[in-house]
């Protein structure tokens, strides 16, 4: 057992989930910094069980207790390791809140993820999931993303190059899943940066503000978010529950030609990215109620817990949806969110 963060047994995850169901895990244990780390991957704790590693929860549903050990990586602390009169790189613990270090990069006025403001999770989940908005994705500011191997303890730094980066993919949910632990993630930052405002939503909100600067793209963001988007903290949810589909250049063509309005985003020389929201919205899913659960009323990708859904409700309704869009339009939708 680890001394520095006792294990906690049958520990209730509802305030580490964001879509607030309740669930159990059988073990529970915060790692705070880097001794726990290397005293813990030692234990017999994860030897012959299941195990889990959680971040801010904001991109997972349980929908049953977890009979095995949640690891959670609590490190802390932000630090400066280099920088010029262009740019600057920084360190940063994988406990830290994602949103708290949008804020102190523009405070800093460090310029590069402010585009990415309001997306809840913690620092050490961003990499794993490759979060993007409005035209941003983290990989382009990642320098590289530290930790430990759970088999054997031993330290790894990732080049970007190496996470094998997509669209909101990365090595960290295909080979290296539930293998790592996340301590802390390196991003290179612009001191002279180039904003991205090519979203049109995004540009007609920045349009109400006297300047463009890295205030007032967090400023605009925060603003259509919280407009368009419920606060996890009031309403249960995880964000978006479904990514956006990529599909190939003949289906798109396909599709056109019954559909001339749908929403099409160039991925690559043979795919097109497709709204997954307008795709969820043509089945009559926008706004829908299932039981306790159903689809926010400005944005069909995000299912909700209306009050005491179980995570085996959402999960039924997530189906349901998957299975409409199926039927209509030969489409699956993948699920973005973790399902345990």
């Amino acid at each position: 057992m680890v001394k520095m963060n006792p294990v906690k047994e049958h520990h209730a995850l509802f305030e580490y989930n964001t879509f607030h169901v309740h669930a159990a895990a059988r073990f529970f244990v915060e790692l705070t910094d880097i001794p726990s780390v290397k005293e813990f991957v030692k234990s017999d704790l994860l030897r012959n069980q299941p195990f889990f590693v959680l971040g801010g929860g904001s991109n997972v549903l349980f929908t049953r207790d977890f009979d095995g050990v949640i690891i959670r990586s609590g490190i802390m602390g932000m630090e400066i390791i280099q920088q010029d009169a262009s740019k600057v790189l920084i360190k940063v613990g994988a406990g830290e809140e994602w949103d708290g270090l949008v804020a102190f990069c523009v405070k800093n006025e460090w310029g590069g993820i402010e585009n990415l403001s309001m997306i809840p999770g913690l620092v050490g989940a961003c990499p794993v999931q490759n979060i993007g908005a409005y035209g941003v994705e983290v990989k382009d500011h990642i320098d590289s993303v530290e930790g430990y191997f759970l088999s054997n303890g031993k330290k790894f730094i990732l080049k970007a190059g190496a996470c094998q980066f997509s669209y909101r993919n990365s090595i960290f949910k295909n080979e290296l899943k539930n293998k790592v632990i996340i301590t802390h993630v390196n991003f290179w930052l612009h001191k002279d940066p180039v904003f991205n405002t090519s979203y049109p939503d995004f540009k007609n909100e920045l349009d109400q503000y006297d300047d463009t600067n890295l205030g007032s793209i967090r400023a605009a963001i925060k603003n259509i978010r919280s407009i368009k988007l419920p606060d996890p903290a009031e309403t249960g949810n995880a964000g978006s529950f479904f990514k956006n589909p990529i599909v190939k250049k003949e289906q798109v063509d396909n599709l056109l030609r019954f559909y001339p309005s749908i929403p099409v985003y160039r991925y690559s020389d043979e795919c097109s990215k497709l709204s997954a929201a307008w795709l969820i919205e043509q089945t009559g899913w926008k706004g829908k109620i299932f039981g306790n659960t159903g689809t926010h009323k400005k944005q069909p990708l995000i299912i909700i817990n209306r009050g005491g859904a179980t995570g085996q409700e959402i999960l039924e309704c997530a189906l349901k949806i998957q299975n409409a869009v199926l039927n209509h339009f030969a489409i699956k939708l993948e699920m973005e969110v973790n399902i345990l």
